[in-house]
């Protein structure tokens, strides 16, 4: 009933220009998006392109860039027109390009097996052809490609609430207090339930709006914000839970289920805070 998996989904990217998208099939090449230190108000960002000839000459930086330094190719947002979303363009930069550095490596409570860095971009020449759509467009790719991120990150939270729940019955069984097994308390069994029923819950909220977005439905932004903030909060509520029964072991390194605690609580900040997946929620329903 747990083990029961999600399909993985991906942002298509198709329209890679100038054969990169072949580059990224050989499996050889790995690809980071790249939007801007302004976090949850992805309008507001800074990067600058401005067009010299048959160039882009970028400047500015993104904070908070998962796998950078690391991966071979940056999707990269950033202001080729005046401000707000309509003068977002999506410019593709390939590692190893002058102007292109990375900020050191950041030291995070999670998710430590993936590098993060600032990405600097100073008087980087990147070709006009490295433009994916036209001018004006790339807020509405991120849009498109965050949607599919909040599945992403909310289908993260579920394994680690499913691994978390695993450890937990497993401890439940083996470890024994006045005599008798954890698991012969009723306290506990309730709790076990109580976290399975929330699990599955998220589960189906999630594959609810992976189906919304692969069908373009006019509701997908709403429900994939619904999935993200429903599923992130209980998987980690899980997670913390699981914690909780492990006693002081939960709390050592030796033990798992703290490092599940360590990494989906940035399941909550991550594609979009929990209180602006609110802002999208409670907006689709005052609009209809």
């Amino acid at each position: 009933m747990l083990g029961s998996g999600c399909r993985c989904l991906g942002t298509r990217l198709g329209c890679l220009p100038g054969g990169l998208w072949a580059l990224v099939q050989t499996g050889h090449r790995s690809l980071t998006s790249c939007i801007d230190r302004s976090g949850s108000d992805a309008a507001s960002l800074l990067t600058s392109a401005k067009r010299q000839g048959d160039h882009y000459i970028l400047n500015g930086s993104k904070a908070f860039i998962s796998g950078a330094g690391e991966s071979d190719i940056y999707v990269v947002m950033c202001r080729t027109g005046g401000p707000g979303p309509k003068g977002i363009s999506c410019i593709v930069v390939e590692k190893g390009t002058p102007g292109l550095s990375f900020g050191k490596k950041e030291k995070k409570v999670g998710w430590n097996s993936q590098p993060t860095r600032a990405v600097i971009f100073e008087d980087c020449a990147v070709p006009v052809a490295n433009r994916i759509g036209s001018e004006g467009q790339g807020f509405l790719i991120a849009m498109k490609g965050l949607n599919g991120g909040r599945i992403n990150v909310a289908s993260c939270s579920l394994g680690a609430a499913h691994a978390s729940i695993i450890l937990t019955r497993d401890h439940l069984n083996v470890r024994k207090q006045f005599g008798e097994p954890l698991a012969s308390s009723q306290y506990l069994q309730f709790k076990l339930a109580d976290m399975a029923t929330r699990l599955v819950a998220s589960r189906l909220m999630i594959r609810n709006a992976a189906v919304a977005l692969q069908d373009e439905r006019k509701d997908a932004v709403a429900l994939c914000s619904m999935a993200k903030l429903f599923a992130t909060d209980e998987c980690f509520a899980i997670c913390n839970q699981a914690l909780q029964m492990h006693g002081g072991y939960g709390y050592l390194k030796d033990y798992a289920v703290q490092q599940y605690v360590r990494d989906s609580r940035v399941h909550q900040i991550l594609e979009g805070s929990n209180e602006v997946m609110m802002m999208l929620i409670s907006r689709s329903l005052l609009q209809e």
